[in-house]
């Protein structure tokens, strides 16, 4: 490790005046601008998870909306998008077409269907 000759002397300054406590230092990481706790998050998810119990779907967008209500300010959208990942939720999408669908009988079935 290069350390500079000053950054030794502080070092060797504190562990006198403050003993081993000071090699620990602040520590790194956090949330510091977090704008709710990760409980004060759960809590706010909660109506949106029992919504999507019971088969509606919750956008982003609408939960985006519901937060800058609550916090009385506009936030951007990856805000959402990362309290969404930390709360373990994923994106699902309704799938467009059925899983077993068959193209060729949905066309013969057009063909030789009636009309009204």
């Amino acid at each position: 490790m290069n350390l500079a000759t000053q950054t030794v002397h502080n070092i060797v300054s504190q562990y006198n005046n403050k003993g081993p406590d000071a090699l620990d230092g602040p520590g790194k990481g956090g949330r510091y601008k977090a704008y709710l706790s990760l409980q004060e998050e759960a809590e706010f998810l909660e109506p949106f998870q029992e919504q999507a119990l019971t088969g509606k779907i919750a956008t982003a967008m609408e939960i985006k909306a519901k937060l800058e209500g609550r916090l009385g300010h506009s936030v951007h959208k990856t805000t959402v998008y990362r309290m969404l990942k930390r709360h373990g939720w994923r994106k699902i999408v309704p799938r467009t077409v059925h899983v077993q669908s068959d193209a060729k009988q949905q066309e013969d079935f057009k063909k030789n269907s009636r009309t009204l």
